[in-house]
């Protein structure tokens, strides 16, 4: 039995038709204030409206759909004194709430650590805490493994 699955997929941007690229930032303008109307907005972005219409529903920036969830982040640390409690740091001071930590054992100056946080409280929004992350000093790689 082969059933047809309808799921969320992690997609980078630049692989977007342009007609879903412009629908996302009709949403932002609307969101922020950009734009009063929808027809507004689909005018300044060269959007027809059916297309707007069409996809609206359908995708929205990443971090608004990973809003009170639970995310899996997994890192590539350099193995020294401190590292791991900055990243906890990190999450601490956007209020991130740190749900699971697992650490690997360092080989050849690095460790695999895998952290699930949940997002409900966070102070920024899910991107920025990542970039934030991915600064902290001893940060190799940081990748989003999941979210429930």
């Amino acid at each position: 039995m082969n059933k047809e699955r309808s799921g969320f997929f992690l997609v980078k941007e630049d692989i977007l038709p342009e007609a879903i690229k412009k629908t996302i930032r009709v949403k932002e303008m609307l969101k922020r204030g950009d734009a009063r109307t929808i027809n507004e907005a689909v005018e300044r972005m060269n959007l027809s409206r059916s297309a707007y219409y069409k996809y609206k529903d359908y995708v929205f920036p990443f971090y608004e759909a990973s809003q009170n969830k639970i995310v899996t982040l997994t890192f590539l640390l350099e193995h020294k004194k401190g590292v791991l409690s900055s990243v906890l740091n990190t999450i601490s001071a956007h209020s991130g709430s740190v749900l699971t930590i697992n650490q690997g054992i360092p080989l050849q100056g690095v460790a695999n650590a895998t952290i699930s946080i949940e997002t409900l409280n966070l102070s920024v929004d899910l991107e920025a805490l990542l970039d934030k992350l991915r600064l902290v000093n001893g940060v190799k790689r940081l990748e989003v493994l999941g979210q429930a």
